[in-house]
């Protein structure tokens, strides 16, 4: 599927952890919003659950949902989690992106 997102191991291990200490399911939206420095930002939460027309990637029993709107800007995305001196966050990979910001939280198409 053209569409597909893929969510790295190490994203899912991040997102396991923090639902673990939640009491949640092991379930991350990623959403797109307008705003940020480039027109468009990335937005993560804990999900309860998946939508009936959202798109669902599974890795490691961890599942990475996005909704219709959100998969026209993210498609073929890959999301990982990233640790470095400047601190630790989740990264979209993001083909369709053709202007990013520094911090990797905002995009342009």
């Amino acid at each position: 599927m053209a569409e597909m997102l893929t969510l790295t191991q190490a994203a899912a291990k991040r997102v396991a952890t923090i639902a673990q200490k939640q009491a949640k399911p092991a379930i991350l939206r990623l959403s797109v919003e307008g705003g940020g420095c480039s027109g468009f930002q990335y937005k993560f939460d804990l999900a309860e659950g998946a939508e009936e027309d959202d798109l669902v990637s599974d890795t490691d029993g961890v599942r990475l949902v996005v909704d219709p709107i959100s998969l026209d800007l993210v498609a073929g995305s890959v999301v990982d989690f990233v640790e470095s001196l400047g601190g630790a966050a989740f990264r979209v990979e993001n083909p369709n992106a053709a202007a990013g910001c520094g911090c990797g939280s905002s995009f342009g198409i």
